[in-house]
């Protein structure tokens, strides 16, 4: 498939017409996802009414915008007027929003067909794409292992063909790590770029929605689209947008001078011996080209972990407070209301959300709130100061993405602890609220991508996107089309598919 930005160009002149791209993604869809289970809804019927818009309006002399004709899935945290949106939980099966969130008006206004809605780990809680209520979602290079999480149905949606663009969330790694495992460029922009009107809470202080797609500038092409002031999310920041296509284009031009730190912290201890050679190739190739490449200790960073789950569940046992059977979706029987209430979270919540809802709610309770919630708070104080003195010496600041390659189904699912470990390399920037990106670079023994992570300081994406285009133009050729292997397996696996669709 061509790049979102060349398929643009190409429905924007009329050479192509956006109902061919569209049907082009729901034919793949429909020879792949029964194997990989990265939708849990397509909007066929929406999407197909759209492509007509667009083709009407190219036809008519209007320009559709920047994304004209483009397919682009949407996690199912994310809210998309009349279509279903469940966070992939028990609890909000069948509820579908009145509205559509602020990205996918302006993704639309853009010109972008929204193709359908991605699996996800529960309210965006886990880091493989396990703890979905439809059934796990498989990785396109090895459909026996995990694509990461929680947004590795968008992901997967990428890497396997399926759609040129995909929308995750970001908590705690959720776009950048299942994009290392997938093999696709994934972005956390910085806190408050991208509203967060309509995306479904986790973690208030930590979330953002940012980009999936299959190169540095089409990510570029669609954080520009979405990012931007927003009334209607107070958090949101009233700064203007760069060209951050253009930054992309300069910097896969131009690297040298680049300042880049290699964090010490998140480059030994833990990470597979691969990847961390990945890491030390890529360093060598950048200052190869004159980029200044040296090591940096951010010695907070070791506890940014532990403070993330203490921070993380603490704000997510209030913001799932609202799911009470009363308001949203699922409502069990029960004598009393307190009755209907207990007996509504606990079917309709997984393991995994009911696990962190306890934890959060032990951290914010009487008597230990000082110890474990204030604590974890001076921690990211700390984190974000290691941060800026960091940022004084170097542009950017770079480190393996997930500290191994994808891992088999199943292989974490009952060890909490190493699964929370997946995201220790990402957890930092979202505690900082400054952005960073996972870039394709090199696989393992076994063929699976490995993912580079570079961050940037707050409001830093002009910097980060030419960073991030240099690592790309340098990086090894990816591997082998996923969607090839994945289909000659599905073909003498059929008895599985129908075990993934859950």
């Amino acid at each position: 498939m061509k790049s979102a930005l060349e398929l643009a160009r190409s429905v924007r002149s009329g050479e192509r017409s956006a109902r061919s791209v569209l049907e082009e993604c729901l034919d793949r869809i429909r020879t792949l996802d029964g194997r990989l289970n990265a939708f849990v809804h397509v909007c066929e019927e929406r999407a197909l009414a759209r492509a007509e818009r667009v083709d009407a309006a190219v036809a008519a002399g209007e320009d559709p915008g920047p994304l004209a004709g483009v397919p682009i899935a949407v996690k199912d945290n994310i809210c998309v007027r009349a279509e279903p949106t469940t966070c992939c939980s028990r609890i909000l099966r069948g509820w579908r929003p009145p509205y559509d969130a602020t990205v996918v008006t302006r993704l639309v206004d853009a010109g972008a067909i929204v193709l359908g809605k991605t699996n996800m780990d529960e309210f965006a809680m886990g880091s493989s794409t396990e703890n979905s209520c439809f059934g796990p979602t498989r990785n396109p290079h090895d459909p026996s292992r995990v694509p990461g999480g929680s947004s590795g149905g968008s992901a997967v949606a990428v890497a396997a063909g399926m759609a040129p663009l995909a929308l995750g969330s970001d908590t705690g790694g959720s776009i950048r790590q299942p994009a290392a495992l997938c093999g696709v460029v994934g972005v956390k922009p910085t806190y408050g770029l991208v509203s967060r009107y309509g995306l479904v809470a986790f973690a208030s202080s930590l979330d953002q929605i940012g980009p999936f797609a299959a190169s540095v500038t089409d990510a570029a092409l669609c954080l520009q689209v979405i990012a931007g002031h927003d009334p209607a999310d107070s958090t949101s920041i009233p700064e203007r947008v760069p060209d951050l296509v253009e930054a992309a284009r300069r910097g896969g031009e131009q690297v040298d001078g680049l300042r880049v730190g290699v964090i010490r912290e998140l480059s030994s201890e833990g990470v597979a011996k691969q990847v961390a050679e990945a890491l030390r190739r890529a360093a060598d190739a950048l200052a190869g080209e004159g980029a200044i490449v040296e090591e940096v200790s951010l010695p907070s960073v070791r506890h940014a972990l532990p403070a993330y789950y203490l921070i993380a569940p603490a704000e997510a046992s209030s913001n799932l407070a609202r799911y009470d059977g009363v308001r949203y979706g699922l409502r069990a029987r029960g004598a009393t209301t307190g009755e209907m209430n207990v007996a509504t979270r606990t079917e309709g919540f997984g393991d995994e959300v009911k696990r962190r809802i306890m934890l959060g709610t032990y951290a914010l309770s009487a008597g230990y709130r000082d110890a474990f919630y204030v604590r974890a708070l001076k921690v990211r104080t700390l984190v974000s100061r290691d941060f800026a003195d960091a940022y004084r010496r170097v542009d950017v600041l770079m480190s393996p993405t997930s500290p191994t390659t994808a891992f088999l189904l199943g292989e974490r699912i009952d060890d909490p602890l190493a699964m929370y470990a997946s995201d220790v390399c990402t957890i930092p920037s979202n505690l900082a609220g400054h952005p960073a990106v996972s870039v394709p670079w090199g696989t393992d023994e076994c063929g699976l991508p490995i993912g580079l992570q570079l961050m940037a300081p707050a409001l830093g994406e002009e910097r980060l996107f030419a960073a991030a285009a240099a690592l790309e133009k340098l990086a090894p050729p990816r591997p082998v089309p996923p969607a090839e292997t994945v289909r000659a397996q599905a073909s003498g696996t059929s008895a599985d598919s129908e075990e993934v669709q859950g």
